[in-house]
C-alpha cells in the first residue's frame, strides 16, 4: 500500500459519489483519481487498467463538457436510456477492442491476468462512455465490473484498491437508484400540435 494509492482511492470514491448524485464536480475529482491510478497500475503490471485510466482521463474531459452542454440547445444533459442502437455499436466495438487489447497486453513483461484485465477494462470503457452521455445503464455495467474487480485487486495485493472497488460497488447501486429516480421524474415531452 502506498500513499499514492490512498489518495487515488479517496479521490475515486468522492468522484463516484458525486457522479451518483449527478454533481458536475465528479469530473475534476475523477481527473485527479485517474492521473494517480495511471502510476499505481503501471507499478503493479495491470497495463490494461493503466491504459484505461488514460482513456478515462480523456472521457472525463468530454463528460464534463457533455454534462454542461450536451443537452438540447446546449443545455445541461439529463438522464436517458441507452437505445438498442447504442448497445449494438458499443458492444460490437467492445468485443473487437477486448480481443485486440488482451492479445497485445498478454505479450508484455510482468503482465497480470491479461484477458480478465482487458475484459474489465473494455466493459469499463463502455460504462464510462455511457456515463458521459448520462445513460442510466452505465450503472449496471459498473456493478458488474466492480463485482469482479474486488477479488482481482485482492489477488494482486492491492487491498486499498479492493476496498475502494467494494465502495464503488455500493455507490454504483446508489447511482442506479438515484439516476432511475431522476429519469422517471423527467417531464414527458408533449407531442407537437398538428
Amino acid at each position: 500500500m502506498s500513499i499514492l494509492e490512498w489518495i487515488a482511492a479517496i479521490a475515486g470514491a468522492v468522484s463516484v459519489y458525486l457522479s451518483a448524485r449527478e454533481n458536475i464536480w465528479n469530473w475534476p475529482t475523477a481527473i485527479v483519481n485517474l492521473g494517480l491510478y495511471i502510476i499505481v497500475f503501471q507499478r503493479t503490471g495491470l497495463y490494461s487498467d493503466m491504459g484505461l485510466q488514460v482513456v478515462f482521463l480523456l472521457l472525463s474531459i468530454y463528460g464534463w463538457y457533455q454534462w454542461l452542454y450536451g443537452g438540447t440547445n446546449r443545455t445541461e444533459l439529463t438522464v436517458s436510456r441507452a437505445s438498442a442502437r447504442d448497445w449494438l455499436i458499443a458492444l460490437s466495438i467492445a468485443a473487437v477492442f477486448w480481443i485486440i487489447l488482451a492479445r497485445n497486453t498478454a505479450r508484455l513483461p510482468g503482465v497480470a491476468l491479461p484477458y480478465l484485465d482487458s475484459g474489465l477494462a473494455t466493459i469499463s470503457l463502455v460504462a464510462q462512455w455511457m456515463m458521459t452521455r448520462k445513460m442510466l445503464e452505465n450503472w449496471v455495467l459498473w456493478i458488474i465490473v466492480d463485482v469482479v474487480y474486488v477479488p482481482m485487486y485482492v489477488y494482486k495485493h492491492l487491498p486499498v484498491t479492493a476496498v475502494l472497488y467494494a465502495v464503488f460497488l455500493a455507490l454504483a447501486v446508489l447511482g442506479l437508484r438515484s439516476w432511475w429516480r431522476s429519469y422517471r421524474a423527467k417531464p414527458i415531452a408533449e407531442p407537437a400540435a398538428a
